[in-house]
């Protein structure tokens, strides 16, 4: 395929697990074509305001907002907004089509993505979507009749969109967290980690801000002996919201030996290629770096995400026998005896990092890349 010089806007954010494919996206584009020329369209006072710019691409923001469920007079007096935001952020998003002359946009989802992509459509201007979880968005529901391309990370996504329209992609992940770890790349994380080779492995990772359940969990564990857990050592992700507090817990255990708690962790390829077993939150992004890593995980889905799909994606795996899950009511009893016993089966573990495997999708920002490139050459054709 010969990928000339695009311009393309790409839209969407608010999260992590919508800016990264974003941000992905944008690279691979850039790859294809130094020439390309990008610009990102977000929500003003999101996290993508930031983190696009550090990836070296211009953003504009809207003045959209999302609505908020949980009843209070701040969320009652955002969502009675919420209407003319959309409106006013639609009128923006119209002034930008016309100033930027896009040749294709691209949604990938939340809430950021809906007034740009709406407008966009109704411009005539051909557009594809990115659908991250294994339960669409109301974005993207929103605007799947409305788009020439829609690309998904798992299968039967039929019944929330056009089946016409619908290509497998899966969802781009960091080149370092594409492929299951080497022997070398492992004695690394033993060295990294300060850990002892001849133990088994745990990491329990919940997410940048940390998972409170699964903190819950861990000290559950810990303060009752660590059952099981004596050939073992414990990378542990708790996040910066809960560090103080963990901090605290540790140093009231001071004879607990092999559990190495961080707040932050800068090399997740490292940390996976130490674990025999992971403990993880099932966000979309993070599924799918562990489909390519391949490793054994139990997920714990968090209850607190729209349309509660972090447990679709789980479930999409467990259904393959790809990986195990454990309830979020459930965790703190029992997430530790899960993975404890988990740890102790090695053909168990090897089945899990098989059919892991076997559902990665790793050339997703090339898949996508080349529906781009598919879209607009078509419409252009036509024109």
């Amino acid at each position: 395929m010969e990928y000339k010089a695009l311009r393309v806007i790409i839209s969407g954010g608010g999260t992590g697990g919508h800016i990264f494919p974003a941000v992905s996206i944008g690279h691979k584009l850039k790859e294809l074509n130094p020439a390309t020329e990008i610009l990102f369209v977000g929500a003003e006072g999101k996290m993508e305001m930031e983190k696009v710019p550090a990836e070296g691409f211009r953003i504009v923001g809207l003045p959209i907002v999302g609505m908020q469920r949980q009843l209070t007079l701040k969320n009652i007096w955002n969502d009675l907004q919420v209407p003319f935001k959309v409106l006013g952020s639609v009128r923006k998003a119209r002034k930008i089509i016309r100033e930027f002359a896009p040749d294709v946009v691209v949604g990938v989802g939340g809430y950021a993505s809906a007034p740009l992509l709406w407008a966009a459509t109704g411009m005539k201007i051909p557009a594809v979507i990115q659908e991250q979880n294994g339960f669409a968005g109301l974005t993207n529901k929103l605007l799947g009749n409305r788009v020439q391309s829609i690309c998904v990370a798992y299968e039967g996504m039929d019944k929330f969109f056009p089946k016409e329209k619908l290509v497998l992609s899966g969802n781009p992940i960091r080149k370092a967290v594409s492929a299951p770890p080497t022997t070398e790349m492992k004695a690394e994380a033993m060295q990294f980690y300060g850990l002892d080779a001849a133990k088994k492995h745990l990491f329990v990772v919940g997410g940048s801000l940390g998972s409170g359940t699964l903190n819950r969990a861990m000290k559950h564990w810990i303060q009752n002996g660590c059952t099981g857990g004596e050939q073992l050592e414990v990378i542990w992700q708790c996040g910066k919201y809960y560090k103080k507090d963990t901090d605290s817990f540790m140093e009231a255990h001071p004879d607990i030996r092999g559990i190495f708690h961080f707040d932050f962790i800068s090399r997740m390829d490292l940390a996976y290629a130490a674990a025999d077993v992971v403990i993880s939150r099932s966000g979309a992004s993070t599924v799918s770096e562990l489909c390519a890593m391949g490793k054994a995980t139990v997920f714990v889905p968090s209850p607190n995400v729209a349309e509660d799909h972090q447990t679709h994606n789980a479930m999409a795996l467990v259904r393959k026998d790809a990986a195990m899950l454990v309830r979020d009511a459930d965790a703190v009893d029992e997430l530790l005896p899960v993975a404890i016993g988990l740890l102790s089966n090695p053909d168990r573990i090897a089945t899990l990092e098989e059919n892991a495997r076997g559902m990665a999708l790793t050339d997703a920002a090339q898949v996508i890349c080349d529906e781009v490139y598919r879209v607009a050459r078509k419409e252009n054709l036509k024109g």
